[in-house]
């Protein structure tokens, strides 16, 4: 049976920690964070790739299966972005939905380990993502059953807007998965985007 993978990226934050950057254009080994998201669903056949962001003017990553939308207002949080994407035509099609910030400098990594921990899943999860080193979920390195994220964006207030993304996902039942190779840290700062490009492959 082919298991069928949507995904939906973010690109649109506000970086307010970086001094507003474009962060996802960030490069890692000479290729940007929001390219390296794209890459990495595309290689595991997702489709549709739904990007929530402003399109940039040259993208490495031109697939056919990219499609870019921005949340209305820009910059109204995770969420909205999320309900955004899920309201594209198509994009309630596929059984999982992969959810990705594009911060993450090696999300082929990521993506690997949540596709590996689909199988494991209790039959009432809806879904899993990555937990870092302190235990703290991290809701934007994740793949839900879509139905179930359809549904839960569907419920909330305004489209989502000025909500975080626990608020979208906080009601759904999903796994933790543990992360030994550290592939869900992500860029916040400067720091972090000098330490994490020296530290993984």
């Amino acid at each position: 049976m082919v298991v069928r993978f949507g995904a939906v990226l973010l690109a649109g934050g506000r970086a307010s920690r970086m001094g507003g950057i474009d962060k996802p254009g960030l490069l890692v080994d000479g290729v940007s964070m929001r390219d390296r998201a794209i890459d990495a669903v595309v290689a595991v056949g997702a489709s549709p790739v739904i990007v929530v962001g402003p399109e940039p003017a040259a993208s490495r990553a031109s697939h056919d299966a990219v499609r870019w939308m921005r949340e209305d207002p820009p910059f109204s949080g995770p969420a909205a972005a999320v309900v955004t994407a899920l309201g594209a035509p198509g994009a309630d099609a596929t059984a999982w939905t992969i959810l990705l910030a594009c911060d993450l400098p090696h999300p082929d990594l990521a993506v690997a380990r949540l596709l590996a921990g689909i199988p494991h899943l209790a039959p009432e999860s809806d879904g899993a993502c990555l937990v870092d080193g302190t235990g703290r979920a991290q809701w934007l390195t994740g793949v839900y059953r879509t139905p179930a994220l359809v549904s839960a964006a569907s419920a909330l207030p305004d489209g989502g807007r000025d909500r975080p993304v626990r608020a979208l996902l906080a009601g759904l039942p999903v796994e933790l998965l543990a992360d030994p190779g550290a592939a869900a840290r992500d860029v916040d700062t400067w720091e972090d985007y000098e330490q994490l490009t020296k530290e993984l492959p």
